[in-house]
């Protein structure tokens, strides 16, 4: 198929474009400009271009042909988003509204599989693990946004018959995640765990996370790229959780050594729990995971000291 990565220079974004190419697909891949003096990612077979998501000039001459468009963009943090709620709505939601207006006066409109976020679109869970049908109560205008941008896929849908599949990540991690991004706790803290600083943890350490390797990730959105069921939304996770602190004595454990902790005040924005059901991925997708968080870990780890 031919498909375009928007926000291909992203963490996910890379390793999708490599596994989409590896499937044998034509990939073509959007961002900003890199930064100075740092050039596009050295992916063979994919063409990358440059520009503003929310300008749908920029956008227009890439979807001559396109079958399916994976939307991994997002301007903004779950744990910064509180402090601009506007900005937020702005730069995700009305952008990728800009982005649907512009689909529906194509011929034949692309496939849209969008990047939308389990951690945060439900809140304070009331069942654990979390389904799909659990009610949206985000504590962040970061999952306000995804929340929305799904609801408005739903809508275009409706009116326009605009196809589209919805997966809810857990926390994606592994090779090439920044350390120093705001998102990737599990980057950061080996990070700084290999150069003895102490890691620093918002709360008492027990708050409980789904974390699933980023090839885990990519295998569901390549999944849902060609599902043609009833379902639209999907949790893709490892469907177990991890606190902080049994993350932590993991990390010790396959470094040999003893991590040095910082307590800090617990954030509003972090829900106590976040674990998802993943049996409808399983079940409509025919996806899994298949790496384990220790083993994920252990390939981090030997990455990250090359």
């Amino acid at each position: 198929m031919n498909c375009l990565v928007l926000g291909g220079n992203g963490f996910i974004g890379r390793h999708l474009c490599k596994a989409l190419v590896a499937a044998g697909h034509d990939v073509n891949a959007f961002d900003l400009p890199p930064r100075e003096g740092i050039g596009w990612p050295e992916i063979d077979n994919v063409n990358w271009y440059q520009g503003d998501f929310s300008s749908p000039a920029d956008l227009a001459p890439l979807l001559d042909g396109c079958e399916a468009i994976f939307h991994l963009v997002s301007a903004s943090l779950p744990a910064s988003s509180n402090e601009d709620p506007l900005c937020d709505l702005q730069m995700n939601v009305a952008a990728s509204l800009r982005l649907f207006d512009l689909l529906i006066t194509r011929e034949s409109p692309p496939k849209v599989v969008f990047a939308s976020s389990g951690g945060t679109v439900y809140g304070v869970p009331v069942v654990v693990p979390i389904p799909e049908t659990h009610p949206n109560n985000p504590l962040c205008a970061y999952g306000v946004g995804k929340l929305s941008i799904e609801k408005y896929l739903a809508l275009y849908h409706h009116l326009h018959g605009l196809e589209s599949c919805v997966l809810r990540l857990a926390n994606p991690y592994g090779a090439h995640q920044s350390a120093t991004g705001g998102q990737g706790v599990i980057a950061a803290f080996l990070a700084r765990a290999l150069n003895d600083q102490p890691l620093e943890v918002w709360g008492d350490g027990t708050v409980v996370r789904d974390y699933l390797h980023v090839d885990d990730v990519c295998a569901a959105f390549l999944k849902a790229m060609t599902y043609h069921g009833s379902e639209r939304v999907f949790n893709v996770g490892s469907g177990h959780g991890v606190s902080l602190n049994e993350l932590i004595v993991m990390m010790e454990e396959l470094l040999g050594k003893t991590i040095v902790r910082r307590f800090f005040p617990g954030r509003d924005c972090d829900a106590p729990v976040n674990v998802l059901d993943i049996r409808r991925a399983n079940e409509s997708l025919d996806w899994s995971p298949r790496i384990s968080l220790r083993e994920g870990i252990s390939q981090l780890l030997g990455q990250m000291k090359c």
